[in-house]
């Protein structure tokens, strides 16, 4: 039977489960015993401080620690609390942890999940609001997931964790702090990466958006309606690997292509979409893709500033008006 969690829960279930079901996983990262954030309270008081570890901050040599105990058989899940930190740890990131496998011939898996926390609206100033998945997209042998809904957070975190291949899962601080619920299933389940979803359909123009920026896109689709204007929305859920044909199909039904992400626009996600488009089904195109996106500015301390900053349902309506 489903009932209605909070995205935070659904998290806390999933690491919950898989802790229960593999005595090979365990949590490790900075305060996931006292759990700053909620995703990982009360795992410590059940399964102990020997599979819940505090670490200090210093994010690369945490990220290798966990990548050593995955080599060696275990299923850590690690938490790099701010995706800004992620930056600190991009050696063993994008260096090792992705392509270990490959450079071994294949004789080494890495089961390790990272979650990281990324997203402004918080204020919580500059250094830890921002969205940098476009920074990890670049190394190969990475998955990378952004789930946006409750249901998407448990199902994906718990297949990152039985994964073979290291996986990062990105959770908006939107999403963890807001009010966001929805239906969970207590029955067990997985979900699969790279399968998009449309959280909306339509027939005028196709959005393309990730975790927080999908509930933005779907109010853009409701202002947009009171004029007649019908699009659809599609929930990337997996950005590696990328659902191409949930796109494509999408684009050879409305003609025109709309990407929305909250990290910064030059050589983003939207930037990488808007080629696979043009050189992929630039026919299908009736007009130039439009890219919602951060400026390339740091994020301003001030609240108005970090307000200015943030993709929102306006801007998204603007992109899909100067595509129509």
């Amino acid at each position: 039977m489903a009932r209605t969690i909070t995205f935070s829960q659904a998290l806390n279930e999933a690491m919950a489960e898989e802790l229960r079901r593999d005595p090979s996983v365990f949590i490790i990262g900075e305060d996931v015993r006292v759990s700053c954030f909620g995703q990982t309270a009360g795992l410590v008081n059940e399964f102990g401080q020997e599979r819940v570890i505090n670490t200090p901050i210093a994010e690369n040599a945490i990220t290798g620690a966990a990548m050593g105990a995955a080599l060696n058989g275990l299923r850590p899940v690690l938490e790099i609390m701010f995706m800004d930190f992620t930056m600190l740890a991009m050696d063993q990131l994008c260096n090792n942890l992705g392509q270990w496998r490959y450079v071994t011939g294949g004789q080494y898996s890495i089961p390790l999940t990272i979650r990281t926390a990324c997203g402004a609206g918080m204020r919580m100033g500059y250094g830890h609001s921002q969205c940098l998945q476009s920074q990890l997209i670049q190394a190969p042998g990475l998955i990378i997931v952004e789930p946006s809904t409750p249901y998407d957070a448990k199902g994906l975190l718990k297949a990152a964790i039985r994964s073979d291949d290291p996986v990062i899962v990105v959770e908006s601080k939107k999403l963890i702090f807001g009010a966001v619920q929805g239906e969970v299933p207590e029955e067990e389940y997985t979900l699969p990466f790279g399968e998009a979803v449309i959280r909306k359909p339509g027939k005028d123009a196709t959005v393309v958006a990730v975790g927080f920026m999908c509930y933005e896109a779907l109010g853009a689709a409701q202002q947009l309606a009171q004029e007649g204007i019908d699009i659809e929305v599609i929930d990337l859920r997996s950005i590696v690997p990328m659902d191409k044909d949930a796109i494509f199909k999408s684009v050879e039904k409305t003609g025109r292509l709309i990407t929305v992400e909250e990290g910064r626009i030059r050589g983003g996600l939207g930037a990488e979409i808007s080629a696979l488009a043009t050189t992929e089904y630039f026919g299908l195109l009736k007009a130039p893709v439009q890219r919602v996106a951060a400026p390339m500015v740091p994020i301003g301390g001030s609240p108005a500033l970090e307000d200015l900053y943030i993709p929102n349902k306006d801007s998204i309506v603007r992109a899909v008006k100067r595509a129509l």
